[in-house]
């Protein structure tokens, strides 16, 4: 669980850049457990939905 809030806490930092945003979220994914995803998943659409809708649907389609 650590490391799924670590995760969290990096991207909330880097919501400002489009570019560091998609590096950290793609690197997020690679470093959590498949039992933790689901819930990063819907963290990620709560909170950056609006934002960065067309990152999250890239990585998240492919992810699961």
């Amino acid at each position: 669980m650590a490391m799924l809030e670590y995760v969290k806490t990096i991207l909330l930092k880097v919501s400002f850049s489009t570019y560091l945003f998609e590096r950290e979220l793609k690197k997020g994914i690679r470093y959590l457990v498949p039992a933790e995803l689901e819930e990063f998943r819907d963290w990620c659409y709560a909170s950056f939905g609006l934002s960065h809708r067309p990152i999250l649907n890239r990585y998240f389609v492919t992810a699961f």
